[in-house]
Parts: C-alpha cells; sequence; structure tokens
C-alpha cells in the first residue's frame, strides 16, 4: 500500500462512521480509531497529513535558530575512559537505572543538578532520564564528590551505562 491508498482508506473509514477499524495485510497493519465523531476524526487525520509535510528551508533555519545552544561541560572522551579506568579503581560509577535520554538539568535555562566538583549526598538528584516522554529523577546512591562526568547532556544512554564518577572520601 502506498501513502495514498492509505489516505483513501481513512477517508473512507471516517465517512462511514465506524469507530475502529482494524486491518492487515502481508506489508502493513493499519489501526485507525475515532472516538470523537466522523466530523473531529476528518479533522485530525488531515491535521496529520499536514504535520507529515517537508518544512520549508526558511522554517527548518527559524527552529534551528530558536535552540539554545548547549554549554561547553567537561565530559569524559573514550581515551580519557581508557586512563580513568586504570586509576578510578577508587571511584564509584554511578550508572543508569534505565534506557533512555540523560539530561543534566530539568530545563534549558536551569543550572545542571551537578557539576564536576560538587559534593552530593544520598538521594540527591543528580539527572533525569526520559523514557517514553516519561521524566525520571535520578537520585544519588552514593555520597561524595563529583570527579567526572561521563554522558553530555541530552545524550541516549543505555541501562547500566556510567554517568558519573564519584570520589566517595
Amino acid at each position: 500500500m502506498d501513502y495514498k491508498e492509505i489516505e483513501d482508506l481513512i477517508r473512507a473509514i471516517a465517512a462511514s462512521g465506524a469507530t475502529e477499524v482494524e486491518i492487515e495485510a502481508k506489508d502493513i497493519k493499519l489501526i485507525v480509531k475515532n472516538s470523537r465523531g466522523t466530523q473531529n476524526f476528518v479533522a485530525e487525520q488531515q491535521q496529520v497529513v499536514a504535520q507529515v509535510m517537508p518544512m520549508s528551508q526558511p522554517a527548518i533555519q527559524q527552529v534551528v535558530q530558536s535552540v539554545p545552544q548547549r554549554q561547553e561541560v567537561q565530559v569524559a572522551t573514550k581515551a580519557e575512559l581508557a586512563t580513568t579506568s586504570e586509576d578510578s579503581s577508587r571511584y564509584i560509577k554511578v550508572k543508569s537505572p534505565m534506557v533512555g535520554t540523560f539530561y543534566r538539568r530539568a530545563n534549558p535555562q536551569k543550572p545542571a543538578y551537578v557539576n564536576v566538583g560538587d559534593e552530593i549526598q544520598v538521594g540527591k538528584v543528580i539527572g533525569i532520564i526520559e523514557a517514553m516522554k516519561l521524566f525520571n529523577e535520578i537520585e544519588s546512591e552514593v555520597s561524595g564528590k563529583i570527579v567526572k562526568i561521563l554522558v553530555e547532556d541530552a545524550t541516549p544512554v543505555e541501562f547500566d551505562q556510567p554517568i558519573y564518577l564519584v570520589d566517595p572520601s
């Protein structure tokens, strides 16, 4: 099925007044749900089609210009991690408890939760991980001093990936 056929199918389903239709072919599975009535459904469907259309170059430039610039942060490179692993035996690795996107601050206008050299206590919020549109505060499970930040702000992280190095002394 191509895009035009799917669009025609959705319009036919909306015109029929059906509230839910599920269609499965060999190469596609389409589920259409309408809980607000035919008129709203057609308007919502047209709105989605409008959002899928590519943006013009000036609109893209405007969006890019409105995105705040990242601040420079001391983040470890892979080479530094290799040398750090030798002398990091006395440090505790604070690891990601889940898969998601790691943020060092609540929003771009706020300061980072922690920086290199900051003292942290058990229970202090040290970052946020966004997973499936849910923002989960990450609390420290150790007390100590932040020695190194291993992950950049707004970067995807894996489960059990080291985020910070903490000196417990």
